[in-house]
């Protein structure tokens, strides 16, 4: 692989630059730099200036909207505005949802979600987890029975992130209990504001609500609202989740994290010397800027596989804990640099008008640091991925 970038590729990088100097608000900008709560507004609002430039889809072929980016460009698209502090785009409907219909769903689904969720017409969430079936998926309990032209679904799904804001819901249910795990589950997509559907938060320790359980007592959904075959919902599942772990692998966040850590590390200390002078500090940096200049190779190679029409394989659980593993050391080292300023609880260190804080870094590097612990366990935990990987990878070395 060529590292070095053509011509065409630093005129697209200028452009994506120019783009984010006009389109994204300071506020924003702001807002996101110092990490503070997004409301759906904030949101909804990026979303449709991107898919105003035509530039919100960068993984969809052209012939569904999408801007048909290869792997180099969305690499450079997505660290150029983790680097500009433009909000994250939701992945579900986008980056997770997208892919599956475009492979798996008939002619009609794609003709009706896929404009729906360019245009903002629909929010979407993700009803995977359940108590007792997160890392172990496939023993989810949520049933679907089937009566007429409908499902009647029961279940209940937790750790739904943003689920508040959603109207639609992606679901894993299990239509064929008395086979192996894995072969009796489908993929159904329901209308948030059906009958029978309850969202209730759950508040976590810096007070914010990010994630939802979600209820469903007896709700009734379409049977066009199956993806694919029926019983064959593990297959869609597993296709989704690679997508979702080389999303999860985050290089733009880490690389713009990675930065921001340098600039906290060269301010003057106490002691009258910046702690990157210190040897220590500055190996560790130097380890996890290697770590994740390797993963960005990786990472272009995974994605360019994506983009053939392949889904990642056994790559993206590598992605995945690798990358988890990036963010939370870059997380680590911004809360070491930062010093005392680091030890305010995250509630008072999120309050803008709290002054004693200290600097503006100040405000966001616990919060991080706690919140994306959380990063080990979503989209599969680590220790999952890297039993997939020893049966796969090492396995077949045999």
């Amino acid at each position: 692989m060529d590292l070095n970038y053509t011509p065409e590729e630093d005129a697209f990088r200028a452009e994506v630059k120019a783009f984010l100097a006009e389109k994204l608000t300071p506020d924003l900008a702001n807002k996101v730099a110092q990490g503070r709560e997004l409301t759906k507004q904030d949101h909804d609002h990026w979303h449709a200036t991107l898919n105003a430039r035509g530039w919100l889809a960068g993984n969809w072929p052209a012939e569904y909207g999408g801007a048909a980016w290869d792997a180099v460009q969305r690499h450079i698209f997505e660290e150029e505005c983790a680097m500009a502090n433009a909000p994250r785009i939701v992945p579900f409907g986008l980056a997770m949802l997208g892919p599956v219909l475009q492979k798996f769903g008939n002619d009609a689904q794609k003709k009706h979600w896929l404009p729906r969720i360019l245009n903002g017409d629909d929010w979407w969430c993700q009803g995977y987890s359940e108590p007792g079936a997160g890392s172990d998926l496939a023993s989810l309990k949520t049933r679907a029975v089937r009566d007429g032209d409908h499902y009647i679904v029961n279940g209940q799904k937790t750790w739904t992130t943003l689920g508040q804001h959603a109207n639609m819901i992606f679901c894993l249910v299990r239509t064929n209990p008395d086979v192996k795990a894995q072969e009796g589950i489908s993929f159904l997509l329901i209308d948030m504001n059906t009958a029978g559907v309850e969202v209730r938060p759950i508040v976590l320790l810096d007070g914010s609500a990010e994630v939802n359980e979600v209820w469903l007592t007896n709700v009734r959904v379409p049977v066009e609202n199956l993806v694919g075959d029926e019983n064959k919902g593990w297959t869609y599942a597993k296709y989704l989740l690679t997508h979702e772990r080389t999303n999860i692998a985050g290089v733009g966040f880490s690389t713009a994290g990675l930065e921001a850590v340098k600039r906290i590390a060269r301010t003057e200390m106490a002691g009258g010397r910046p702690l990157i002078e210190n040897p220590f500090f500055a190996a560790r940096l130097a380890q996890v800027e290697i770590d994740l200049m390797a993963m960005a190779a990786t990472n272009l190679r995974v994605i360019s596989q994506a983009a053939s029409g392949q889904a990642p394989g056994v790559e993206s659980s590598m992605l995945k804990v690798k990358g988890t593993l990036i963010r939370q050391e870059i997380n680590d080292l911004a809360r070491r640099a930062a010093g005392p300023y680091a030890l305010p609880f995250a509630s008072e260190a999120m309050e803008e008008t709290n002054d004693a804080i200290g600097p503006d870094y100040a405000a966001t590097v616990t919060t991080r640091y706690l919140n994306n612990r959380k990063l080990s366990i979503y989209g599969g935990s680590n220790e999952v991925q890297r039993q997939i990987i020893a049966k796969t990878a090492l396995g077949a070395m045999r």
